[in-house]
């Protein structure tokens, strides 16, 4: 009883805590600028994505997270076909567990433009994935402010998803598995859920018990979190976390977008005036909230155990 009581004061505690730096403003002021036309639709290789990466490098410093490995920038360059490519990585080193990690992270790339075609020929991407990249930014500017984590986080734009995971392909080789928690990645949180206000739904349910701890973590809150109902999509191999599922890490993708019914999907119409504010801040809360056990230390996800022979994006 006192335990379920502590349980109850501490998700009331984040609810208000949440509410005072996440919220309609701030993620407006990221998908506005994430999706501008001068992004140019923010494809890998392309001055636009460079646009991108530059804005996420500022609000990084902005809020004041530290470089990863002694890095002297927040980007992580490589190339890739032929490219010039860089995930971008911002670092809250943790309190008590400090060698133990847990990403938060989603794709900042997009499709680019149409050619030798006329009108609209911008893939903006506000839901796929300004949307996520929103998140990610205002998690980091949470959780610094409330300095409660005790595991160390890192923050991940990765570039390159559009085009086969490459960016968090590379990023998967640069690290020691073992030492990642969790992977919680965010992915289209910008039209309501089918299963209505205040939920979301997560990749991979059955493959660890991260969705499950999730689920406990919202008990006493007003989201709730669901299996992911396109199991026909495959969707868990189809965005970042799968870069992380395969070596093991419970590594998941959150999302609210009707997929069925997304008639903007992959169009020049995925546009910031096409998503619900409300939805997008309040499934950032959910997340925030969902994933605190996880972020404090207390609760560590099971391991994914990957077929050799399961596909990939």
């Amino acid at each position: 009883m006192i335990k379920k009581l502590l349980l109850i004061l501490l998700v009331c505690f984040s609810s208000k805590a949440h509410s005072q730096i996440i919220n309609e403003k701030l993620v407006e002021k990221h998908l506005t600028t994430l999706a501008d036309d001068q992004m140019e639709g923010r494809k890998a290789g392309s001055q636009g994505i460079e646009m991108a990466a530059k804005y996420i490098e500022s609000e990084f410093e902005r809020i004041g997270l530290d470089k990863f490995e002694s890095q002297n920038s927040f980007r992580q360059s490589f190339s890739s076909k032929d490219m010039s490519l860089f995930n971008v990585i911002g670092v809250l080193e943790g309190k008590s567990k400090a060698d133990e990690y847990v990403i938060i992270s989603a794709h900042y790339d997009h499709l680019g433009m149409k050619t030798g075609e006329k009108g609209d020929l911008i893939f903006n991407g506000a839901n796929d994935n300004a949307s996520g990249v929103s998140a990610v930014l205002a998690l980091a500017e949470h959780y610094k402010t409330q300095n409660i984590n005790e595991r160390s986080l890192l923050f991940v734009a990765f570039t390159a998803e559009e085009m086969g995971l490459i960016g968090s392909n590379y990023f998967g080789k640069q690290i020691n598995p073992e030492n990642i928690i969790a992977g919680i990645n965010i992915e289209m949180i910008g039209k309501e859920s089918p299963f209505g206000p205040k939920t979301a739904w997560l990749t991979g349910f059955d493959r660890s018990d991260f969705g499950q701890i999730i689920q406990k973590n919202l008990e006493e809150s007003d989201y709730s979190l669901y299996p992911d109902p396109y199991v026909n999509f495959r969707l868990f191999f189809r965005s970042d976390n799968a870069s992380l599922a395969r070596l093991g890490v419970p590594a998941h993708t959150f999302s609210t977008s009707p997929m069925d019914k997304d008639l903007d999907y992959h169009k020049v119409s995925d546009e910031t005036k096409t998503l619900d504010l409300f939805t997008v801040s309040e499934t950032i809360k959910a997340i925030a909230i969902g994933t605190l056990s996880i972020v404090n230390g207390n609760d560590t996800p099971s391991r994914i155990v990957m077929k050799k022979d399961e596909p990939f994006k």
